[in-house]
C-alpha cells in the first residue's frame, strides 16, 4: 500500500473507479483527529487528491494553533 506522511498525518491515496480519493490518519496521539478520515471529493489525478489532503491538514492544524 502506498502512503505519504505530511505534518504528522498519514495520507493513503486509493483509486475509486476512474478517480482518486485519500484517507487521512494521525500518526501520533497529540494530533487532532479529522472529523472524516476519508476525503469525499474525488479527483481524476492522484496529485490533486494529495494536494486536497494537504490543504485539509493545514486547515485543521492552523485552527488548532489559533
Amino acid at each position: 500500500m502506498e502512503y505519504y506522511r505530511y505534518r504528522g498525518y498519514q495520507i493513503e491515496p486509493r483509486r475509486e473507479w476512474s478517480n482518486w480519493c485519500v484517507s487521512i490518519n494521525p500518526t501520533r496521539s497529540d494530533l487532532p483527529i479529522l472529523s472524516q478520515s476519508t476525503l469525499e471529493s474525488l479527483t481524476p489525478q492522484k496529485d490533486e487528491a494529495l494536494t486536497d489532503a494537504k490543504k485539509r491538514i493545514d486547515h485543521i492544524v492552523s485552527d488548532c494553533d489559533s
